[in-house]
């Protein structure tokens, strides 16, 4: 029996190393990544980034002057689902350890302080919203049409409800 190799790397930027505890951050991902049928033998990033950080991301990758709450970085372009055949091959050699490396999802804490505060619920709930709308990301997801928009939204209230029990 094939054990789930999940490697979820969490990296804080300096004065936020206690905002969160790394399980919980690698737990929402990691049942992020399981309800979407991810393969088992996946590595990401999640970086837990200050305002200026990602200001700085977003204007270099994006050409975006400004903060924002979360940014992903994709390894690969959009990946098939499990069981199907791969639509082409991958520009990247993949490694010889196994794992399929799908890229780093930064995310701001000082943002998500913020959006929870206009939200009205918890930072830790707004945390888990802005790791699954990243991790979406990874694994293909878009959301540049009102249709895959609302595609989105639906699998990330969908995840969120199934994590609803970590938010505490």
């Amino acid at each position: 029996m094939m054990t789930q190799q999940m490697e979820i790397n969490v990296f804080f930027d300096k004065g936020l190393e206690d905002c969160l505890e790394v399980s919980w951050l690698q737990g929402i991902t990691k049942q992020t990544l399981i309800a979407q049928c991810a393969d088992p033998n996946v590595e990401m990033g999640l970086v837990i980034a200050s305002q200026e950080r990602i200001k700085q991301l977003n204007k270099t990758y994006l050409g975006r002057d400004e903060p924002t709450d979360v940014l992903a970085f994709a390894m690969l372009g959009k990946l098939p689902a499990r069981g199907e055949p791969e639509a082409g091959t991958s520009p990247f050699v993949m490694p010889p350890d196994g794992m399929l490396h799908l890229g780093e999802v930064i995310l701001s804490y000082s943002q998500a302080v913020k959006q929870a505060e206009e939200h009205r619920h918890s930072v830790k709930r707004e945390v888990a919203i802005l790791i699954i709308h990243g991790v979406l990301h990874l694994l293909g997801y878009d959301h540049d049409t009102p249709k895959l928009k609302r595609q989105m939204k639906a699998r990330e209230a969908a995840i969120l409800n199934c994590v609803e029990g970590r938010l505490v």
